[in-house]
């Protein structure tokens, strides 16, 4: 961050009925002066131990904020952002206050942030998840469950967290529409979302096929490389 080597990058996030982009989840990079543009599994590990992390999420959330808050002219619409919150990060007792400082700082309308919560993160202090994540939900922003399905969620707990919207992991995403069993689980996720008035979002669509599939089962929006990679701001 002090040598400004941090970039988000954004892939959007698309309506399936209406073809729409209606957001964006943020996702960083590291432009490493030697080794070029590196994703974060070639460094969120050491960050998780040493715990920068705490301090490159809070930078993520406020640069997404503040990017998405000045992307807004008349012409276009006003599009959501989606930021991953880490499990560190979601242990913070202050999380709720510092995420309404970072809106109330950079303007950004709170039902514009989606916040997305892995569910392994969300299971394993349920009572404190609850809380938290209704704290959130006071704020106003949004709230995704992400790599639904490869955990292990009580669905007697599942009902109890304020969510608005159910993430399809992408390993299940990238078997179909040819593995059964991948299919079967997509269908069972989507399924449930619409019992739970939650909406549905497939990650790691690469195919036309897959997005027929999706598209057929009812699942509300996508993303993935068929639609478009992750891109810097400008050209998102």
């Amino acid at each position: 961050e002090e040598h400004g080597e941090l970039r988000l990058f954004y892939q959007p996030q698309v309506d399936i009925g209406s073809g729409r982009v209606i957001g964006a989840e943020a996702l960083l990079r590291w432009e490493h002066p030697r080794l070029g543009l590196l994703a974060p599994s070639r460094f969120l590990a050491l960050s998780e131990e040493s715990g920068l992390v705490v301090t490159l999420g809070e930078w993520v959330l406020r640069t997404a904020c503040a990017q998405a808050a000045a992307a807004d002219t008349p012409a276009t619409p006003a599009l959501a952002v989606s930021v991953n919150i880490s499990a560190r990060q979601f242990a913070l007792p202050d999380l709720p206050q510092r995420i309404a400082e970072i809106l109330k700082q950079t303007g950004l309308a709170p039902p514009r942030l989606e916040i997305e919560i892995t569910e392994g993160i969300a299971m394993q202090d349920i009572a404190r998840s609850i809380g938290v994540l209704t704290e959130l939900k006071q704020l106003g922003v949004m709230i995704a469950l992400d790599d639904f399905g490869t955990g292990y969620s009580s669905l007697s707990y599942l009902k109890r967290f304020p969510l608005d919207k159910l993430k399809i992991d992408q390993s299940f995403v990238r078997g179909l529409p040819a593995d059964e069993n991948d299919a079967a689980i997509t269908r069972a996720v989507i399924a449930l979302g619409q019992s739970l008035k939650l909406k549905v979002i497939a990650e790691g669509v690469e195919t036309a096929a897959q997005l027929e599939l999706l598209r057929k089962q009812g699942c509300d929006e996508y993303q993935g490389d068929y639609f478009s990679k992750p891109v810097p701001p400008h050209e998102f």
